[in-house]
């Protein structure tokens, strides 16, 4: 799993790469930080669409940053629990 957050000043990038990153599979968290849950593959494929696309635009106000997170270690709280459950409607 990828923890996404981001501060990105220009509005247009911002919302262009919040855009983008939900097509890899993130669901947001927060306003700016996002979780990736999927397979190697697509994490790979997010840093270089991240890396040749977003990031030459980037301006030194700007910034990203991404956690590898393992999910064994991870303690979620509050709303981030029922995320994670299924929730079946009958």
């Amino acid at each position: 799993m990828l923890i996404i957050s981001y501060d990105i000043k220009n509005d247009k990038l911002r919302s262009r790469f919040s855009r983008e990153i939900q097509r890899f599979g993130a669901i947001r968290l927060q306003y700016s930080v996002y979780e990736v849950i999927n397979t190697k593959r697509i994490f790979d494929n997010l840093l270089i669409y991240i890396e040749e696309t977003i990031a030459k635009h980037f301006s030194a106000d700007d910034s990203v940053i991404i956690f590898d997170v393992s999910s064994v270690k991870l303690k979620k709280y509050g709303n981030a629990i029922h995320r994670d459950k299924d929730i079946i409607y009958f």
